[in-house]
């Protein structure tokens, strides 16, 4: 059957007779589904709440269960984006200043595409990243400030074109750069080699899309998985066979990454804040235990401990 445009009384009366949800206030429950819509509220987060084999919600479910679990991973999309943020504005600094210093300012050399790492399997996506960059140093743009640089200096340097560049573009551009300056990057990074550090970019530019687009967080996985690190053997993950359980494909290989990639005061302020949202949750939570969703999300129970160890 196709889906049917309900107004907001009908997607109550669907939630409360059809779903059997409860609804202790239906002021309230319309106020939320005008604020996140049903698709991203009800769509997006019912799933934990449902017997996997009636499809019915287990008994007692209310309505502001769901915003309570949809709240709670806004919260964490909120930290996780600012931090990552930070890890993108690092690489930007070092891939301009690296970049740079073996090149030159002139945009006519970050334009150049033998300036990359230009063998066959490279030329597709070296076009592609010189094209988009070159949108932005081919006539006026919606910044003042490459406007600026272009009519004065009749040049854009690269460490001004970073501000407009995209997590996946940067991560594109360290993957297509040459080895010599993915080698002077990474050595800004403790226990990160230069394979390892294109594999962080690409699998953080997943999760920054998802934190940046509003979708579900917590219980994201990636097709992708984040190297074997030093730090998967010292916090004693679990394993399935060869593979390990956690911090791979999941939220808390985001962790993991940002663990070697964030500065020491900056990864401690980021465990506190998401140690903080977590216990808050947990606290008003009548569903789930830690435990539960800790491993929603990809976490090991000892997850805390990832601060004790070197990486």
């Amino acid at each position: 059957m196709r889906k049917v445009f309900l107004n907001y009384e009908e997607q109550i009366r669907k939630l409360v007779h059809e779903k059997q949800l409860i609804i202790k206030d239906k002021e309230y429950a319309i106020e939320m589904l005008k604020r996140y819509s049903y698709y991203s509220l009800i769509g997006g987060y019912r799933e934990k709440f449902k017997n996997p084999e009636t499809k019915r919600y287990y008994a007692g479910t209310c309505f502001e269960d769901i915003v309570a679990l949809y709240e709670f991973d806004e919260q964490l999309r909120e930290i996780f984006l600012r931090y990552l943020l930070k890890i993108e504005g690092q690489i930007k600094s070092h891939l301009s200043f690296y970049f740079c210093q073996k090149y030159g300012e002139l945009q006519s050399e970050y334009l150049n595409p033998l300036n990359y790492n230009n063998i066959k399997k490279n030329c597709g996506d070296i076009t592609k990243l010189i094209k988009t960059m070159s949108r932005f140093t081919s006539g006026k743009t919606d910044y003042q400030y490459i406007n600026h640089a272009a009519r004065k200096y009749g040049n854009v340097p690269l460490w001004v074109l970073m501000n407009v560049l995209t997590f996946g573009n940067i991560s594109k551009m360290y993957l297509l750069s040459q080895c010599d300056i993915q080698t002077q990057i990474a050595k800004n990074y403790i226990g990160v080699s230069e394979k390892e550090m294109t594999n962080f970019l690409a699998f953080l530019t997943q999760f920054r899309n998802v934190c940046a687009h509003g979708e579900r967080l917590f219980t994201h996985r990636t097709k992708i998985a984040i190297p074997t690190m030093t730090l998967h053997k010292k916090l004693n993950l679990p394993k399935r066979g060869k593979e390990y359980i956690f911090g791979k494909h999941d939220l808390f290989a985001v962790v993991i990454a940002m663990r070697y990639l964030l500065p020491s005061d900056w990864f401690r302020d980021f465990k506190k804040e998401l140690t903080k949202v977590i216990k808050c949750y947990i606290n008003k939570s009548k569903y789930f235990s830690e435990k539960q969703l800790l491993e929603f999300m990809g976490f090991p129970e000892n997850w805390k401990k990832i601060t004790r160890y070197k990486k």
